[in-house]
């Protein structure tokens, strides 16, 4: 499997980014991911697009759907109190803290196993105290500029949604390309093939009224 550092982005938001952190985790451990969080929204901002729940029928299923998933690959999961909410403490949070993978994983954990989340004040105190981190270090400037240029690599990038893993100039986007960037990087012949490069270079036949 190829040592090529992979920039990771992906928001806590995304019980999706979850699902394939915790694959990633369990089923490449050595892959050399460099997690990057972005705020979702702004990706959406800048390609006028919509996230799946904002499309009504498109909001149960996705949490329907990430239940089986994580129910599928035996990943313990829970549905936090209220979806979608505000993410910026807890991305602000990891860059704070490094943005590790130790760090992400506790974040993760923090909405979706244990179905937390930073706006209920006795929970979100009780992880900066565990993480030994006061509310000025998540705020500061610094913290902020980060997150922003994190967002403009991402869309420079290409990155439309999360989770999106870069490989030099390969992008693949959600956890349903977890098992395509697996391939990817352990070097399988497809992504030299005819069929995929020519993917890429498909001419549209009609475009939708707007």
């Amino acid at each position: 499997m190829s040592t090529k550092a992979i920039d990771w982005y992906f928001d806590f938001i995304s019980p999706y980014a979850y699902l394939q952190w915790q694959r990633l985790r369990r089923e490449a451990p050595t892959l050399a991911l460099k997690p990057k969080p972005v705020l979702f929204a702004g990706l959406l901002n800048h390609w006028g697009n919509k996230g799946p729940v904002e499309i009504p029928p498109k909001r149960g299923w996705t949490y329907a759907h990430s239940l089986w998933v994580a129910r599928r690959h035996d990943i313990p999961m829970r549905l936090p109190a209220a979806h979608p909410f505000n993410p910026l403490p807890l991305l602000r949070l990891a860059i704070a803290l490094g943005a590790t993978e130790d760090v992400v994983d506790r974040l993760f954990s923090f909405v979706w196993r244990d179905g937390l989340l930073p706006s209920d004040p006795d929970a979100w105190q009780d992880l900066l105290d565990e993480l030994l981190v006061e509310s000025s270090e998540i705020n500061s400037e610094q913290v902020k500029a980060e997150l922003h240029a994190n967002c403009e690599q991402a869309i420079a990038a290409g990155a439309f949604g999360v989770p999106t893993a870069v490989v030099g100039e390969q992008l693949f986007w959600g956890a349903d390309a977890t098992d395509m960037l697996l391939a990817f990087v352990s070097g399988d012949p497809f992504f030299a093939s005819d069929g995929f490069r020519e993917a890429y270079r498909l001419p549209a036949a009609a475009h939708r009224r707007t």
